[in-house]
């Protein structure tokens, strides 16, 4: 965010480490938005998850959509970042791979918040190509070719879950979401900027009602919600 010129020299420093040629992109400020937003669906979102989204995600849903929308404009495979990823040693040499020699895949994450099972797809030296077997959760960086980022926008027409989440949606959008273990990025410790405060668990008649709703919108909605 332009707000924020710590993390974005934080940011540059990091990929200075590599040869990638890369550009900000100003990410959509949560605090700045203003309510109604046509794309969020507030009544389906409190239906399903008990609570609203917080401006500052439905901020970062934007900005990645803003960033989906750039790599179709540039028709290029696009690598797409948070402002508060690391680099590992081989991560530049994992992306050549993918751009160069394994280049059946759609997306492909590069981060992850949480562990997953998974399944190899193709062995590579000392790292894997592999499906997520759970939504591992995270978007701190992930590559994407531009049919997959319009399919992504196409299925985005409505926001109605965090974007960590959609990402993985496959029943939305139709994409595998093809993953590198061990990952080659990962999240630092600076504190998030998608402020949430600590949401109580919903019980009682409160939880049952929302189960009720998830069950309806998962078999009668076009646009059902996560999880599948």
């Amino acid at each position: 965010m332009l707000r924020s010129p710590d993390r974005r020299q934080r940011a540059s420093e990091e990929l200075a480490k590599t040869t990638i040629d890369w550009q900000f992109l100003d990410a959509v400020d949560g605090k700045l938005l203003e309510f109604p937003i046509p794309e969020y669906d507030a009544k389906k979102v409190e239906k399903l998850l008990g609570f609203g989204l917080m401006p500052g995600e439905i901020g970062a849903f934007l900005s990645h959509k803003k960033a989906w929308q750039a790599c179709v404009d540039q028709n290029k495979t696009t690598l797409i970042f948070e402002d508060d990823f690391i680099l590992f040693p081989q991560f530049e040499k994992t992306i050549d791979y993918l751009l160069n020699e394994y280049t059946q895949w759609n997306l492909v994450r590069l981060q992850a918040l949480e562990d997953s099972p998974f399944i190899v797809i193709k062995e590579v030296g000392d790292w894997v190509i592999a499906e997520n077997q759970i939504d591992a959760l995270g978007c701190t960086a992930y590559l994407v070719k531009p049919a997959a980022a319009q399919r992504l926008i196409d299925g985005a027409r409505f926001i109605y879950e965090p974007i960590d989440h959609y990402i993985e949606h496959k029943g939305v959008h139709g994409l595998s979401f093809l993953a590198v273990r061990p990952y080659p990025s990962d999240i630092s410790q600076t504190p998030t900027t998608v402020y949430r405060p600590d949401r109580a668990p919903t019980r009682g008649w409160k939880k049952m009602c929302r189960s009720v709703h998830r069950w309806m919108d998962r078999t009668f909605s076009p646009h059902p919600w996560f999880p599948r």
